[in-house]
């Protein structure tokens, strides 16, 4: 028997392969299949089940694409409705993979349809749990998210978790080996270790949720603090329970590259946003007048997620040459297949071509250390957990999941800094600032990170994140 974790760190999300003499298992596979399909013909063995653990808000599942190429079926927990052909099963069926089971654990309250997997090994031993978004690794899954108006409510939806840690999770085994769908970083939770596999044991001493003293204090635990889940969580839930476009239909409409001379005319005839993905340092000194900056060295996906929300939205493409086919890949795994083109010879060919750029005013920590005055007006787009650990005295906390909300607020006329934790997310806010028309504003590079190190500013006292959130 084989098990492999196959992590993304950009969705910090766990897919998994088990292999057991010639048959195949693959739970929560990402949207490209081509890894999933590689790896059963270098084993050479059959993929018998595709199981889904729920129906997934962060990403665009690849279950119908790896299931249309491998002939397997796609498993689901009890209560699912699929818009497709798939295996609803029973709680505590049985499906057999070589010479190992998986048994069926249905563990709602994440979302309705939640369901753990529970491994079984050629001896009889129950050696692991795939837990989707049921149990994190110090934490577990929000339950505000498959809420209904009038019908069920996010204390509902605690309480059933609670009911399902308590009836299902809690009892096995502490040996057995804990298989999350998601680590630090992703939306699906608020305090994960950033560890990525775990025993039970010491997640039942450890797991703030797993030692609440009742299922009162549990619900009230698990939703302190929540913050409003990204607006495109819905759309994805809709694309994983309703169907999408074949991947590979998504790349040849995407890879289009369009001329510098097109482009333009391009944006305009199809109201296409311009996605601009090169890195924050490459983006300030120019680029394409209203374009957004996402670098995709960083968390890419989630942010377009978060900020460009409607995942029909039409997008043209600027990046660094050679990497518009990993962008159109990663769009797609947030569920943002409408990618139109991008501009063949990236920037240099839209400069080159003597066409209008604009650029961001960007300075370093100590240049800012110099300009600060004590009436001097800072925005810092960082989380709220990080503002309230620490910041400069006086600075706005304007985090930048939110600036759709505070961008119409801002006043052009008087000037301000602008800054995150290195770069990565200020960049992104100044970009959407400039869009909207504020300019009056400079950027500070390597952000809060850097600011610490001239020692010359006034910042508030250090306090731990973790008693923050």
């Amino acid at each position: 028997m084989k098990v492999e974790q196959i992590y993304t760190g950009c969705l910090a999300q766990g897919a998994y392969y088990i292999v057991s003499e010639n048959e195949a298992a693959i739970i929560d596979p990402l949207r490209e299949v081509k890894p999933y399909l590689d790896r059963l013909e270098k084993d050479n063995v059959t993929l018998k089940y595709i199981f889904e653990t729920h129906f997934h808000a962060d990403f665009v599942s690849g279950h119908l694409d790896l299931s249309k190429k491998t002939h397997a079926p796609i498993v689901y927990g009890p209560t699912a409705q699929p818009e497709f052909e798939a295996i609803i099963a029973e709680d505590e069926q049985i499906f057999e993979i070589g010479n190992v089971k998986i048994k069926v654990l249905h563990t709602p309250g994440h979302t309705m349809e939640s369901t753990t997997y529970l491994l079984i090994d050629e001896n009889g031993v129950e050696t692991a749990i795939f837990t989707g978004d049921t149990l994190f690794l110090g934490d577990v899954g929000r339950p505000d998210l498959a809420q209904k108006a009038g019908s069920v409510t996010q204390e509902d939806l605690a309480g059933i978790l609670y009911d399902s840690l308590q009836t299902k999770i809690m009892p096995l085994d502490d040996s057995i080996t804990v298989y999350p769908a998601h680590g630090a970083g992703s939306a699906c939770g608020k305090n994960m270790q950033k560890e990525t596999v775990d025993i039970l044991g010491n997640q039942k001493r450890t797991n703030y949720a797993l030692n609440q003293p009742d299922k009162e204090s549990f619900i009230k635990e698990v939703l302190d603090g929540l913050t409003a889940p990204p607006k495109y969580f819905g759309m994805n839930v809709a694309m994983n329970k309703g169907g999408y476009d074949s991947l590979d239909d998504v790349m040849n409409k995407g890879l289009n590259p369009v001329s510098a001379e097109d482009f333009e005319s391009f944006a305009e005839e199809t109201g296409a946003l311009i996605l601009d993905t090169r890195s924050p340092v490459e983006f300030h000194k120019g680029f394409i007048p209203n374009a957004i900056n996402i670098g995709l060295k960083g968390d890419f996906a989630p942010w377009v997620g978060t900020l460009i929300v409607d995942v029909k939205h039409p997008i043209l493409l600027v990046s660094d040459e050679g990497t518009e086919e990993e962008v159109i890949t990663r769009l797609s795994r947030v569920g943002f297949d409408n990618v139109l083109g991008y501009l063949k010879g990236s920037f240099e060919a839209w400069k080159n071509s003597g066409k209008e750029t604009d650029e961001v005013k960007r300075i370093s920590p100590a240049e800012f250390a110099e300009a600060f005055k004590e009436n001097s007006k800072v925005i810092d787009v960082r989380k709220i957990g990080e503002y309230s650990a620490e910041h400069i005295d006086n600075a706005y906390s304007r985090p930048l999941d939110t600036i759709s909300d505070w961008v119409s607020t801002i006043d052009d006329s008087e000037h301000f800094f602008l800054h995150c934790a290195g770069g990565y997310r200020s960049m992104i806010a100044a970009s959407i600032l400039n869009a909207h028309g504020i300019r009056n504003f400079t950027e500070i590079e390597g952000g809060f990170n850097g600011i610490k190190k001239t020692e010359k500013l006034p910042v508030s006292d250090f306090v731990c994140q973790s008693k923050t959130l």
